[in-house]
Formats: C-alpha cells, structure tokens, sequence
C-alpha cells in the first residue's frame, strides 16, 4: 500500500512511544502550539475550540475525547481542529492527575466515599455492599470482567451479571462525568482567556511580515521593472 510504513515498528515501540512519543513530550506540545496559532480562524473562535478540547479532557469519554470534542467545539461555535489539537493535554503523563481531581471533585459533589461504596439512594444499586472487597483497581477489573461475561452470555445459557459494571458506574464512571465539570470549565475558562490575546498578537505580527516581505517582493519587482533595457 501508499501510505503503509516500510520500517513495522515492533509492540513494544508502539507502546512505548504512546508514553513518550519521539522527540519528548516538549516537542510534542510545541508542535501543537505552533499548529494552533497557525489556524485559519478568528482568536475567538480558535479559543473556543480550545476550550471544548480542554474540557473534554476532564470527562471520562476516553476513546470518543475526539468525537466529544468537535461535538462541542460545533455547539459554541468555535474551530473543530483547535478542539482536537487541545485535547493532546490529556496524555499518559497527564491522565492520572485529571482523573484523580476529576473523581475526588466527583466523591465531594455526591458524597461518595470512593472505596466504601455510595451512601443509600439513588446512587446506589440494588443490593450494593457497603464495604467493597477490592479496590479502585479492581473496580476495573470487575467491569471488564462482567462485559466480558455478558458479552459471552448471549450466546451461551449462561446468566448475565452486571453487579461489577454497576459498582464500576456509580464509584467510578459516574463520579468522574460530574466532578469533571467544573474543573474542565475552569481549565477550558483558563485556556480561552489565555490564547486570545496570544493568537492575536501572532496573527497580526504573521500579517505584518506578510505585508512586509509582499512589499519587498512588489519594490523589487518595481526596480526590475524601472531598469533601462539594452
């Protein structure tokens, strides 16, 4: 094929280039940079592209932060791509500590301990033990687990058990959708605010050298055009 890479990277590269791509993660985020600043759009509608990519970060989509993104950017109206590059904030090195404010955010707004289980109410589930015997981890694994079950169940007698994917939405999933919200507002808020001023001032220093560097090839063009042919 065209576009098919001559050199397979092995799994281990692939995995270990997800957790630090070529280049370090610096690169990386100048690369972004440069690319937002160089968008064909107003500050204000880049910016609030950014902002749908920055507040897409703190919600626990992973997998659709792309789809949630540009479904957001067109709803305020701002630059589809600008979301997208945004949404590189939310990495490897920067998951653990969005998802540990988004769901410690999330335990505080609905009084959810986290590792004891929700009070009763309308957060628990039926039948739902106080006193979890695994942790955050294995809420994990227990949801998996349970939609690998079910999954199989469908075409087997077995029966379906949704009590690990129960536990895993109401002390994980669900905390984390709310409690992300309002630092993704605040961090969305922060990134608006802060690459306005900044994409203008690039845009119109970008015009200015282009008017320049248009005169300059106009005066020599002007000069060639003025000299005596022999």
């Amino acid at each position: 094929m065209v576009f098919k890479r001559r050199d397979r990277r092995p799994y281990w590269k692939i995995v270990f280039e997800f957790f630090w791509p070529r280049g370090g993660w610096t690169r990386a985020f100048h690369y972004v940079k440069h690319r937002l600043r160089r968008l064909p759009d107003t500050p204000e509608k880049i910016a609030r592209g950014i902002f749908a990519g920055l507040f897409t970060t703190f919600t626990p989509f992973f997998g659709m932060h792309f789809v949630v993104a540009a479904s957001l950017a067109v709803i305020l109206r701002g630059n589809v791509l600008a979301a997208l590059l945004a949404t590189f904030v939310g990495n490897p090195l920067t998951y653990v500590p969005i998802g540990v404010i988004s769901l410690q955010t999330g335990y505080w707004l609905l009084r959810v301990t986290g590792e004891g289980g929700p009070p009763p109410g309308p957060l628990a589930p039926p039948d739902h033990p106080h006193g979890l015997a695994h942790g955050f981890g294995g809420k994990f694994v227990a949801a998996a687990d349970d939609l690998k079950d079910n999954i199989w169940a469908l075409f087997t007698d077995a029966d379906a058990n949704w009590h690990g994917l129960a536990v895993f939405y109401h002390e994980v999933f669900y905390p984390y959708m709310v409690g992300g919200i309002i630092p993704g507002v605040i961090a969305g808020l922060i990134g608006y605010y802060v690459s306005v001023p900044l994409i203008r001032a690039y845009q119109a220093r970008r015009k200015g050298a282009l008017k320049a560097k248009l005169a300059a090839i106009r005066a020599k063009s002007a000069a060639k055009s003025a000299k005596p042919k022999r």
